[in-house]
């Protein structure tokens, strides 16, 4: 059956807790009091998303869906970076199925999803625009005609205010049909008539440098990893490592691993009994070890104090 939901958080965790077939990981990188929005919306086989969040981050999703996907930004605000590729507001990105990567933005981000089953991607673009939409080995960067973009925003736009004030239309079944048809058509037209722009060989490269890096960073979810180690796990030279990452990141290893177990130790502090546990014990489990520093950046960060977050109430 047809449905759709609108959250709001404050909290970056419950944020991602929040997406819908996918595993993502947060990591803050300014200070600020975090604020995001979330709509859902599934119809019959397409479904859709839109976000808003308002901090400066780098996001970490992989989706454990095969969907062919499609995504894009707000009309109005600074570009993003998609695995090391810039995605400007006219542009559409064009996922692969293998979707794993990072997202980059520098403050206040907008952006839509939408996806469908490959079968009806496929046969959607070769029935309605005679287009080849088979899911690339690469995600590919379209650029549409702008009244094809406007048209496509416009209907995303109006499906996410149903979604807020009348989720009643959504979920009767031929109001949703009737709006399907309307996204499909719309998607294909924007990626039938766009001129494409693969990424150069040296970006893919880099992105496959950044997956081994997720994946030392994953399996040591608790331990302090250190350049050098991580280096020689991936087989890369520190300056290659830095180049990728401030490439994909927007900032270098070591500050990332930094904010990163930052944010895993805020994490084990909201989950944590106040009676059980100390800000120390957390602390010295991700790494820390010069107390005061782990607390001036936590705050610097955070804009609390380690101990605030272990004795805060229960929301």
């Amino acid at each position: 059956m047809p449905s759709s939901a609108v959250r709001t958080f404050s909290d970056p965790d419950d944020w991602t807790i929040a997406f819908r077939g996918s595993q993502a990981e947060l990591t803050i990188t300014a200070r600020g009091q975090f604020s995001a929005k979330l709509t859902w919306i599934r119809l019959h086989r397409l479904q859709m998303q839109r976000f808003f969040d308002n901090l400066p981050r780098i996001l970490h999703v992989a989706h454990v869906h095969r969907r062919a996907t499609i995504s894009f930004l707000a009309p109005q605000g600074p570009p993003q970076r998609w695995g090391g590729t810039e995605l400007a507001p006219g542009d559409i990105m064009l996922h692969n199925l293998d979707q794993s990567h990072f997202q980059q933005t520098s403050g206040f981000a907008s952006s839509g999803f939408m996806s469908l089953p490959v079968e009806d991607f496929v046969s959607a673009g070769a029935t309605m625009v005679g287009y080849d939409l088979t899911p690339p080995k690469v995600a590919l960067i379209f650029r549409p005609p702008f009244h094809a973009l406007t048209k496509l925003r416009r209907l995303h736009a109006s499906a996410g205010r149903l979604a807020e004030e009348a989720p009643e239309i959504i979920a009767n079944p031929d109001a949703a049909r009737g709006l399907e048809q309307a996204l499909v058509e719309a998607m294909v037209e924007c990626l039938g008539d766009g001129e494409a722009r693969e990424d150069s060989v040296a970006q893919r490269q880099h992105e496959l440098i950044m997956r081994r890096f997720r994946r030392v960073v994953e399996e040591n979810p608790s331990q302090p990893l250190y350049i050098p180690e991580i280096c020689k796990a991936i087989g890369v030279s520190e300056r290659t490592l830095r180049v990728c990452c401030q490439e994909q990141l927007g900032i270098g290893p070591k500050h990332y691993l930094l904010l990163r177990r930052l944010h895993l130790a805020r994490r084990a502090l909201r989950q944590a009994s106040a009676d059980g546990t100390t800000v120390t014990e957390v602390a010295t489990q991700y790494g820390f070890w010069h107390f005061g520093r782990f607390a001036g950046e936590y705050q610097s960060l955070f804009s609390e104090s380690p101990s605030f977050t272990l004795h805060r109430p229960a929301e």
